[in-house]
């Protein structure tokens, strides 16, 4: 159930009627706020179906593309893109939210809307080309993480049609090992005398993860101490092992008086939050 959403679909046209920005995505948002009661819990934000797109611009040679979208009890969100003369880069991401939405902030002690600027660091993309993301991607800052995966988008359309040339980011695309031709050097001739068939190599069972120490700080006390090692299994298309590294991994969260949230972040995008 972790990426149970609605996808969001914004096609904006210009004054002619043809398409000059097209943008198809997922995301979903974990939001940390404080209660009443002065302890912090984490909310799930996901996209209601009643998405609108307000506000979304085409862009040109001198104005940056817009896309905005708005949903749910006064929330929205926002990315611009700019571009030069053969690459266009996203800029700045605006998600506003609104904890005056009961069905998610039920007792959150401020109220009204909060909005969290942030920088897309995503690479320039060649023109002409749309952007094609289906792994999760995760921007995080000011107690907001913001999760994205299925993106299709691009800005400044070309005669109106969606280029077929993608581009592909990081995550889609698999690594492998560099294939290595049949030289003299290495064939190697077999007799014709009969062979015992080798013996079948056990796959190499996967290592036990390493013991991570997290702590939480609370002003300048301790609030939380978490020492273990974890491994993921994922049962997608096949079964994928992975273990969480401590020396990349980065924990923050909150404590509160009845709640505490411990957030970690490894080097490969992998969120987990207890």
């Amino acid at each position: 159930g972790f990426f149970q959403s609605h996808a969001v679909e914004v096609d904006i046209k210009d004054a002619s009627n043809a398409t000059c920005l097209y943008a198809n995505w997922m995301m979903r948002f974990l939001i940390t706020y404080e209660s009443n009661t002065s302890d912090y819990k984490t909310a799930t934000l996901n996209l209601t179906s009643d998405v609108t797109h307000h506000g979304s611009v085409c862009g040109n040679d001198t104005q940056a593309a817009l896309v905005a979208v708005q949903f749910g009890e006064g929330h929205s969100w926002s990315v611009n893109f700019t571009k030069n003369n053969e690459t266009y880069q996203g800029d700045l991401v605006i998600f506003t939210y609104n904890t005056n939405d009961t069905a998610v902030f039920p007792d959150a002690k401020r109220k009204g809307p909060v909005s969290v600027v942030v920088k897309d660091t995503t690479r320039p993309v060649q023109l002409n080309n749309v952007y094609v993301c289906h792994s999760a991607d995760f921007i995080e800052a000011e107690n907001v993480t913001q999760i994205f995966w299925n993106v299709t988008v691009q800005p400044f359309v070309q005669n109106g049609t969606v280029s077929k040339r993608e581009s592909r980011c990081r995550a889609d695309t698999p690594t492998s090992a560099p294939t290595v031709l049949p030289t003299t050097a290495n064939v190697t001739t077999v007799s014709t005398t009969t062979l015992s068939p080798a013996p079948t190599t056990p796959p190499k069972p996967v290592e036990n993860p390493d013991t991570g120490n997290y702590s939480l700080k609370s002003g300048n006390k301790t609030c939380l101490l978490a020492t273990v090692g974890l491994q993921l299994n994922i049962s997608q298309d096949k079964p994928l092992l992975i273990n969480i590294n401590p020396k990349t991994t980065i924990a923050d969260g909150a404590c509160g008086n009845t709640t505490a949230t411990l957030r970690l972040n490894d080097g490969n995008s992998t969120l987990i939050s207890f």
